[in-house]
């Protein structure tokens, strides 16, 4: 168990913690939260705290947040392996790659089959050059590249070198494909969806994403805010 006074020496002096980020939530927003309720519930006035690799409002899943001198670790996790599971929907795309945007063209899908999104899959499995989307945090001459975006512009966007060690299509009901994905630090699932639809002769975009795994951190060991919340108000009852 831990008391109050614990709780609060551990949080300030250093602490990693996961959450189960909700959808619609930004990783601020998590972050800001959990400042919230550290000031309220424990009494720290001011504390230290980052999270180790953005997710996307509309994701779900795992979100490390370090406290104290364990924000030094925050690269560290970054470099980490992560694993994904969602759902690519084929036959549209959209400017985002997923649902922040409305669809902007639609593809023929008759002729796409059970080995098609096999071999798919495996084509994209590697090492490969894969360009960032437009909607994304990269900054381009000192603007996000989705401020550019949202305002209507464009930008060429360099291509990046990632890794995906997993791609597996976990199951299929045109015109969705659920999926699971092992990948570098780096990888945009998003554009992943892009050439998962180009691959297939088609178009594609992400309609669903989960984060599972960071290295040897699993989302079925993280906080639910809410609970989190619950349980911190009673902090004699929290174990971290």
């Amino acid at each position: 168990m831990v008391d109050n006074i614990n709780l609060r020496e551990a949080i300030t002096e250093g602490t990693v913690l996961c959450f189960d980020k909700p959808y619609g939530w930004s990783s601020f927003d998590v972050v800001n939260k959990f400042r919230m309720l550290a000031r309220h519930a424990l009494g720290i006035k001011k504390v230290k705290v980052g999270h180790a690799g953005t997710l996307d409002p509309l994701a779900t899943g795992l979100l490390i947040l370090c406290t104290g001198k364990q924000t030094k670790s925050i690269e560290g996790f970054q470099e980490q392996e992560k694993e994904y599971t969602g759902i690519f929907t084929l036959g549209q795309t959209t400017p985002s790659f997923d649902l922040e945007t409305l669809p902007d063209a639609s593809f023929p899908t008759v002729h796409i089959h059970a080995q098609m999104l096999a071999d798919a899959a495996i084509s994209l499995t590697g090492v490969h050059e894969q360009i960032p989307p437009l909607f994304s945090a990269k900054k381009v001459d000192g603007k996000r590249a989705y401020t550019i975006a949202r305002q209507g512009g464009f930008t060429e966007l360099k291509p990046k070198s990632i890794t995906i060690s997993v791609f597996e299509i976990t199951h299929f009901e045109m015109p969705d494909v659920a999926f699971r994905v092992v990948c570098s630090k780096g990888t945009y699932i998003r554009s992943l969806a892009r050439d998962f639809g180009v691959a297939l002769g088609s178009g594609a975009y992400l309609k669903a994403l989960r984060r599972t795994k960071i290295g040897s951190f699993d989302v079925a060991d993280a906080w639910n805010l809410e609970s989190f919340e619950k349980q911190l108000r009673n902090s004699e009852n929290l174990q971290i």
